[in-house]
């Protein structure tokens, strides 16, 4: 197995990513890593910061996609940057998975349009792993569509469903649909005709679920539109950033405070190790034909070990084509 790994995709690229596949073949020598990107730079990191990346292949690219870029650059402007052709050399059987730290919107065009679609999927979805205090879920779509119909929403739960049970573990995932209240008559058109098209899936739907019941985890997938999970996902973040930044002045306000902190500083490192996205291997986009990952930005060498690893297990897995099946 090879995993395509985008060098330059990120913030802290190329560094963090050459470390983080480092990083994953200590713990995997047998999964097969490559690089995308241009070789002489990726050469320059790695001798001036001692790293030894003489077990990776390295496929030249011509430049990288910024946060910055409208995402149709992937296919136009910039068909030769480190994302573009890691996700070509996928479609042409060069690689068994892409992962990148870039641009999420060139990413998933650049999967849909390059990569394609299963047979049959009416839209890819951007879908983060997240924690709750029952385990990971997955929210559907993050963000790649803003615009949906409801025969999408009733995909997005297929395909949520099949990697939750085949990748994360979860027996018989509960699917739950993003609402405004938990009765079955909440919400406007197009939720309505999602739920009865959910509920009428082969799948573990539950019903409605707000918002304020998802970190409580109240269902393994939430499916939405891309506009309502991204907003859910940032204020997940946001509130999460914000309570751990409140709860580390409280205990630095003073001795008495700081004395309290070291008596329980493992559990507070614990703690925030569990709603540490980098555990988690980042956003799939589900709905394309080959493994495509996305971490975030800001990733460290952590979080590029991560998304490596989730990539190989979604990979060896088979769940594209349980996916392709059930739809």
């Amino acid at each position: 197995m090879k995993i395509l790994t985008d060098a330059f995709g990120g913030d802290n690229a190329p560094l963090e990513v050459l470390k983080g596949c480092i990083l994953f073949k200590r713990d995997d020598p047998d999964t097969e890593v490559a690089l995308v990107g241009n070789k002489q730079e990726i050469e320059n990191c790695a001798k001036k910061n001692s790293l030894d990346i003489s077990a990776f292949e390295i496929f030249d690219a011509d430049g990288a996609i910024t946060m910055e870029d409208e995402p149709g650059v992937v296919l136009k402007e910039k068909k030769d940057s480190s994302m573009s052709k890691g996700l070509r050399l996928l479609a042409e059987g060069k690689g068994d998975a892409f992962v990148s730290a870039g641009n999420s919107g060139a990413m998933v065009l650049g999967a849909t349009m390059l990569v394609k679609r299963i047979n049959g999927i009416k839209r890819p979805a951007f879908s983060p792993i997240m924690p709750s205090s029952k385990g990971p879920f997955m929210l559907i779509d993050g963000g790649a569509n803003v615009e949906v119909r409801a025969e999408m929403l009733r995909q997005f739960g297929i395909m949520g469903s099949v990697y939750m049970e085949s990748i994360i573990g979860v027996k018989n995932p509960r699917v739950a649909l993003a609402n405004v209240g938990t009765e079955d008559h909440k919400g406007g058109p197009l939720q309505h005709e999602a739920f009865a098209l959910l509920k009428e899936t082969d799948i573990n739907f539950i019903g409605n679920i707000e918002a304020r019941d998802i970190p409580a985890g109240g269902a393994d997938v939430v499916v939405a539109d891309g506009f309502t999970g991204n907003v859910i996902a940032k204020m997940y973040e946001g509130a999460a950033k914000e309570l751990f930044g409140k709860i580390k002045g409280v205990f630095l306000k003073n001795l008495r405070t700081k004395l309290a902190a070291l008596l329980i500083k493992k559990e507070l490192k614990e703690l925030k190790q569990y709603f540490d996205y980098n555990r988690y291997g980042g956003a799939v986009v589900l709905g394309v034909k080959k493994p495509v990952l996305k971490t975030h930005g800001s990733a460290n060498a952590v979080a590029i070990s991560a998304v490596i690893k989730a990539a190989s297990e979604f990979s060896a897995s088979g769940a594209i084509n349980t996916i392709e099946e059930k739809i």
